[in-house]
């Protein structure tokens, strides 16, 4: 359904030229949304796909494990859409202080995303309410180190930013002018609350993604912050019960349909069509997150049979399999500590599952030697290679 647009433009002056800048309207949609039959059909195929997801963290041998991996993962695929160059190894790599010759303004940028992801959940489960104070509070951990710290973390702009192009003139798209900013904002922290009426979440999700990156609040991290914004609202309104699901590796693979159903909805106001978009990223996702859970845990079930293998050490085995499956590069010292097991202990029983394949050994060194659970991250690593 067309409704021309979903805002209005201002004109304003900004570095030394005048530009036409879009100020959304509040949420819901004015007309209503439009539901017709396809597209219920695609909602309800979402909800499925994400029960079928939530369903499987009850399964899965240890959730900690998965989640703390899949968190990850998902920070590096959402960097990479804004430009950053780094994989899931170097992220790995970077957190255990050893990482030599990987992209460091990069690499660091994704540690912030975990961080940030982590602070905004555990504010959550405390009670906290999804709200502008908490929306700047993850922004700050977003931008605490590294590229974009100069660009005010944790504060919404108080000068006009633009997306595309070298300056507001020649931009693809001009955001609010920071005098609008604070009804913008109001507005949506009402919708993010329902003090309006209630909104099915997977609706809400895909309304306030959009709304988000169109008020575009602050100086830098705007596409980050607003892709990680899906995954907390869904775990705030109990959709999911643990973080599972993360829409962008959808994204990054049509990242072109991607900002062109964005722009469709400010331009058009055709919201339809994105929520039909977003309803198949929800299915698609959600369906690979319960593939890959399933190969991981039939890649670990079937390590620990072959655990037996190694006789004398299979117990000492099994206890750093699991380190390796929360971390799928280790080193001797790394796994001793987590596992209780001394270090000469540790490096006989790497040195057996190297033997058995089970394990690759990254440095070719003596000391300092790093050990990758190679077919575990691997299936982790699906679709994490930079642009």
């Amino acid at each position: 359904m067309k409704r021309n647009s979903t805002g209005e433009y201002v004109i304003n002056s900004t570095v030394g030229e005048t530009v036409k800048s879009f100020v959304p309207h509040p949420l819901p949609p004015n007309p209503p949304l439009d539901i017709q039959p396809f597209l219920q059909d695609s909602i309800d195929q979402a909800h499925m796909a994400l029960g079928r997801l939530d369903g499987m963290a009850s399964i899965l041998p240890d959730t900690s494990l998965f989640i703390y991996m899949y968190i990850r993962k998902e920070a590096v695929l959402s960097s990479q859409i804004e430009g950053t160059q780094s994989s899931l190894s170097d992220l790995l790599l970077f957190e255990m202080d050893a990482a030599p010759g990987v992209p460091m303004d990069d690499v660091r940028e994704v540690s912030n995303y975990v961080a940030a992801m982590e602070h905004g959940l555990k504010r959550l489960q405390e009670g906290f309410p999804l709200c502008n104070r908490l929306i700047c509070e993850i922004h700050e951990k977003l931008l605490a180190k590294g590229r974009g710290s100069d660009k005010k973390p944790g504060e919404f702009r108080t000068s006009q930013n633009w997306i595309g192009g070298t300056r507001p003139g020649n931009a693809r798209f001009v955001p609010p002018p920071p005098e609008r900013m604070s009804d913008c904002l109001g507005s949506f922290e009402k919708f993010l609350n329902d003090e309006q009426g209630r909104t099915p979440t997977l609706i809400k999700a895909a309304l306030a993604h959009v709304q988000f990156e169109t008020i575009h609040p602050f100086l830098d991290g705007n596409g980050r912050l607003g892709r990680l914004l899906i995954t907390l609202l869904f775990c705030h309104e109990k959709v999911l019960n643990e973080p599972l699901l993360y829409l962008s590796l959808y994204f990054k693979q049509n990242r072109q349909a991607y900002y062109d159903q964005l722009q469709k909805v400010r331009e058009e106001g055709d919201w339809e069509s994105w929520l039909s978009f977003f309803s198949y990223a929800v299915k698609y996702t959600a369906t690979q997150g319960v593939s890959t859970a399933n190969k991981l845990t039939e890649i670990v079930r079937d390590d620990r049979i072959r655990m037996k293998e190694l006789k004398r050490l299979s117990g000492s085995g099994l206890r750093v399999l699991d380190v390796l499956a929360r971390t799928p590069i280790v080193t001797v010292s790394q796994a001793s500590k987590e596992t209780g097991i001394v270090e000469s202990s540790v490096s006989n029983v790497l040195r057996a599952m190297m033997e058995q394949g089970l394990v690759k050994e990254l440095t070719g060194q003596k000391r300092n030697r790093l050990f990758c659970y190679d077919r575990y991250l691997k299936v982790l690593s699906e679709g994490t290679e930079p642009l």
